[in-house]
């Protein structure tokens, strides 16, 4: 996100492909030329990338009135895994890179991610993790604290990649999003900045 541009993704899931828009607008009043040097879909994990194919496209932005930019992506072609939207612009020939949008998944089979609840009850640095929910796409990590920490994640010796987090200040609690582990998985290994670790056994 640029001070002086606004973009945001908007999209929907269907069963072949990820259609959405781009909007786009002046952020600080003025007008400003934005050239789009390359948009892509591409792996949290490293599983790839899929063009949007919007390249050398030239737009005159404008303030005070959303632009929009469809795109399209074939899922059918990546990959399983969590891919997020990526552009390279220029703005009046400054360039930028910006990430709109929610990470979206490309799922796995159905057999081979592993699924339940686990608790936990184990405490690393000042972070108490209460309980974990393997689902077919993603793990969620349920922790009380006073301050969102930064954790690492990994099965069998595979990291992990963390698709959101959040914290709510108040209530002392938040919620990690990562990768989902797999049936062949034995435990989850969970590491913290400090230094800290713990090994989860996962549910059967």
């Amino acid at each position: 996100m640029s001070h002086r541009l606004s973009i945001r993704a908007h999209y929907e899931r269907f069963p072949a492909s990820v259609k959405g828009a781009f909007v786009l607008r002046a952020a600080d009043g003025d007008p400003h030329q934005v050239k789009i040097l390359r948009a892509q879909a591409a792996g949290l994990a490293g599983e790839g990338e899929r063009s949007l194919n919007l390249e050398d496209v030239t737009l005159e932005v404008a303030p005070n009135l959303d632009l929009f930019v469809p795109f399209e992506v074939p899922i059918l072609e990546l990959g399983a895994g969590w891919y997020g939207l990526r552009c390279d612009l220029a703005i009046d020939a400054d360039p930028v890179t910006v990430q709109p949008g929610k990470p979206f998944p490309v799922a796995w089979p159905r057999a081979t991610t592993r699924r339940g609840s686990v608790p936990v009850a184990a405490t690393l640095d000042a972070i108490r993790i209460d309980h974990i929910d393997c689902l077919s796409d993603t793990i969620k990590v349920s922790y009380a604290g006073d301050a969102a920490p930064e954790l690492y994640f990994s099965a069998d010796g595979r990291k992990l990649p963390v698709i959101e987090a959040e914290f709510d200040e108040g209530a002392g609690k938040g919620k990690i999003v990562a990768y989902p582990v797999f049936r062949s998985d034995s435990a989850l290994h969970i590491g913290s900045k400090g230094g800290a670790t713990v090994d989860v056994p996962l549910p059967t």
